[in-house]
């Protein structure tokens, strides 16, 4: 017989002071659950109940066992009470970490309308330059760019983002322009702190080839908006996302650094924590954010 079965037998007995109240309370017939109750004691090796014809009370080892047993049972009514909710409407609190940069520009002026989707969800937005440790930190999901580091994390991709090298035309007319990767080296490079290698660059040759520039940075900081100042401020040459960039780039602020190179090409993607279940929240602003960057369209990015 099923071993939560029995147990819930046994301790429905205890709680109604018989078998023939236990069986109304379970809804099943009273030899079903002396059934259960003979079955467990003959498992366990041991008297739980003394039954006389007047009354059923818990043995000294069946009130030990009841104790556990009932912890047992209501651990489980409560598994049971979060997979039903899980699936249910999307409501509670969502807290979610995500770039400063990224948070301000793209996730600040669409979440009105998500929260007016979903009024049963609240949302805690932490703007933040680091990785965050989802689970330890209490987050539900995380917004990221750019290669995903090797963890447990669920990903879901969201969008993409070009990515390009760019400097000021005052810091191109003093340095020069670097006219091939390998000049790149002889170059004042900014890197960012948060993202994983910061001091390594991946770039593709006009050919194809695949190539990396290493080099420490001539300064170095931990958010992509401050990059782009110190480029714009003639500081030397980062390599941003394209969201960072188009407006300085459109204004004339910023030039491409190397323009015959081919555009490279950056995921954004939410992380989550790995599980068989998505909480309903979670599943529904990804779902929305999804939609809400598809609208936008691919130049957006």
């Amino acid at each position: 017989m099923d071993r939560l079965t029995e147990m819930e037998a046994f301790a429905t007995v205890v709680d109604q002071g018989g078998f023939t109240d236990a069986a109304k309370k379970m809804g099943i017939s009273k030899s079903a659950v002396s059934k259960h109750v003979s079955s467990l004691e003959a498992r366990l090796g041991a008297r739980l109940l003394n039954r006389t014809t007047r009354r059923v009370s818990p043995t000294e080892i069946g009130l030990a066992y009841y104790d556990r047993a009932r912890r047992v049972l209501n651990d489980a009514g409560e598994a049971d009470s979060l997979v039903t909710s899980m699936q249910s409407a999307p409501s509670g609190l969502l807290r979610i970490s995500v770039a400063t940069d990224f948070g301000v520009n793209h996730l600040s002026p669409i979440l009105g309308e998500f929260l007016q989707e979903f009024p049963d969800i609240t949302m805690n937005m932490v703007l933040n330059n680091r990785y965050v440790e989802l689970i330890s930190e209490g987050f539900d999901m995380a917004i990221r760019i750019g290669e995903l580091e090797d963890s447990t994390l669920r990903a879901r991709k969201l969008t993409e983002t070009t990515k390009r090298m760019v400097g000021s035309p005052a810091y191109f007319q003093k340095h020069g322009r670097p006219q091939k990767i390998d000049d790149l080296n002889e170059h004042k490079l900014l890197h960012n702190s948060t993202q994983a290698n910061n001091a390594v660059w991946k770039l593709t040759a006009p050919s194809g080839e695949k190539r990396q520039v290493r080099t420490a940075g001539w300064l170095t900081v931990n958010d992509g908006q401050s990059q782009l100042n110190a480029a714009i401020s003639g500081l030397g040459i980062a390599y941003l996302p394209s969201f960072l960039y188009a407006d300085a780039l459109a204004s004339g602020l910023v030039e491409e650094a190397i323009p015959e190179l081919p555009i490279e090409t950056q995921g954004i993607y939410a992380v989550y924590p790995p599980g068989r279940f998505t909480q309903p929240k979670v599943r529904a602003f990804i779902d929305f954010l999804v939609q809400a960057f598809a609208d936008k369209g691919p130049d957006a990015w």
